[in-house]
Order: C-alpha cells, then structure tokens, then sequence
C-alpha cells in the first residue's frame, strides 16, 4: 500500500471512538495528575501559616508544574496510543 492511500483511508466507526475515548482519557488523567502536584506544591500553604508573598509562589510555582504536567501526560498518552501496532501506522515513522 502507498503513502498516498494510506492518508486517504477512512477510519472505522470502532477506530474513531477508540480515538475519542482515548482523547478522554488523556485529558482526565492529566487533569488528575495536574492537581495532585498543584496540591502538593501548594498544600504547605494551606497547612501552615505562611506569609502572603510565599503563598503566591507556591501557588505560582504550583500552577506552573501544573500545567507542565498536563501537557507531558496528554502528549505521552496520544503518543502511546499512536505507535500501538493496530493503530494503522507503522511504529517510529517508518513507511
């Protein structure tokens, strides 16, 4: 089969919700994990009584970890889903 058809095959109905639950699912685990590292970055502030600048930075510095987290973990799960080898592209690029 040739690079051409393979771009200009049609997914199946099962292939294109597999790849919407997956979607999902990235975007629910990372939110998870996104906010148990804002809560452990942050929770000492809410634990103990810490002046006004230090808690703008942790949450700062939370918020920041946050979001970094969130993007690794969507990218590392779509990623992963993408090199499966029923996925219907070879695995690592090649043709």
């Amino acid at each position: 089969m040739t690079q051409r058809t393979q771009r200009t095959m049609r997914r199946s109905q099962a292939e294109r919700d597999a790849v919407t639950v997956e979607i999902g699912y990235a975007f629910v685990s990372a939110c998870f994990a996104a906010a148990l590292v804002f809560g452990a970055v942050f929770g000492p502030a809410l634990a103990f009584d810490l002046s006004g600048a230090v808690r703008r930075g942790l949450a700062v510095a939370g918020g920041a970890l946050a979001a970094a987290v969130f993007l690794l973990r969507v990218a590392h799960v779509l990623w992963r889903f993408g090199r499966r080898t029923g996925s219907g592209r070879p695995p690592h690029g090649r043709v």
